[in-house]
This record gives structure tokens, sequence and C-alpha cells, in this order.
């Protein structure tokens, strides 16, 4: 594999896709890059697994080159595993990071710390033409604080707090974040399988 494209249009983690495969002398393109346009592939799945598997799969049978893909979200266990698959919407359309979070917030209530466990999670999904899709699965464990706090990051980071730490991701700041989120524990496993194939 000497060329792979990302399936997103988010600069942030397109370069950030861009700067790990590098070290494998694999280039890797995002959807930013393409001169097509390729049509919108509806998040129709009812798990991460899925979700990520129709964007990879819909695009490399489209282009037939190595596509990866990546669904996210949060996953709260006092909501019974919601926000989940709708993380991004999870207040309605269109996509307001404030307004998730101010929905988290309402309805987990003065819920003691205890009970307010959560995770972010992460699925990877590779789709080479020709071989069965690989998945690879990223957590971060934490728990939901009382209120946001900190600037940096996006989406629930200013109300997650990581496990081991007292700190929101958004007061942590990129370079903390980076080793310990859940998208970094996807791509070592990644890692670990493109190290055998080599």
């Amino acid at each position: 594999m000497k060329e792979l494209l990302i399936a997103t249009k988010n600069k942030g983690k397109a370069e950030e896709f861009k700067v790990f495969f590098e070290r494998y002398g694999i280039i890797a393109k995002s959807l930013l890059d393409l001169q097509e346009d390729l049509p919108d592939i509806e998040e129709t799945g009812e798990t991460f697994e899925e979700n990520a598997a129709l964007k990879s799969e819909g695009i490399a049978k489209i282009l037939n080159i190595p596509v990866l893909a990546d669904d996210s979200g949060l996953v709260i266990d006092a909501l019974g595993g919601k926000p989940g698959i709708y993380s991004a919407r999870y207040a309605g359309e269109p996509k307001d990071d404030k307004k998730n979070i101010e929905k988290v917030l309402r309805e987990l209530g003065d819920l003691p710390v205890e009970k307010r466990t959560a995770r972010f999670v992460c699925v990877l999904s590779l789709s080479i033409p020709g071989n069965s899709t690989i998945y690879k699965k990223g957590t971060c464990e934490g728990v939901i604080g009382f209120e946001e706090k900190g600037i940096h990051g996006f989406g629930y980071d200013p109300i997650f707090i990581p496990e081991g730490y007292n700190q929101t991701l958004a007061e942590l700041g990129p370079d903390e974040k980076n080793k310990i989120s859940h998208r970094a524990n996807a791509i070592k496993q990644l890692e670990e399988w493109i190290q055998n194939q080599q």
C-alpha cells in the first residue's frame, strides 16, 4: 500500500493522518485533495463500526483504491450509551458543539461524579479493494464534568475529564490530548497492523 485516501473533509484530521502515514512511506490524501466530488455517504449504521465501514467501503468501491475512514463519539454510561453514534448531532441539526454539551449536562443533572463515567470511542476502518475491511478501535476513559472548562479541542472536550487527570481535554492542550485520545489509541492499533505488513 503506497497511497491511501482518508475519507474526511476535516482539515485537522486529514493533516494528523498524513503525518502519521508519512513515516511508513504511505502518501495519505483526503477528500479535500480529490478533483472529483464524490457523493455523500449516508451514515445509516447502528454502530461506530458500521458507519466507518459505510464510508471506507463505499469510497473504495467507487475509486478502487485503499480508503481509511473513522467514526467516533462519546458514550455515557448513565445515559445508556448516548450520545454514541449521534454525538455530532445530539442536539439536532445543524451540528452545534455548544448545544450538544448543554444537552448532555442537562440530562446528567447533578448526578455524582462516580456515576458520570464515559468514554470517547474511535473506530477506524481500512478498506483495500479485494480484501476484507480491517477495523481498529481506540477508547479514552473518563468522566463528564459539571461545567465547561478549557479552550482547546472541539466537540465534548470541554466537559470530558480523562482518567488519571483532573482537567478536561480542552484544558490539556493538543499535545497532551493526542497522546491519550481515542483516535491516538486507534491509530496505535493500526500502527501495529502496518508494521506487520512491511
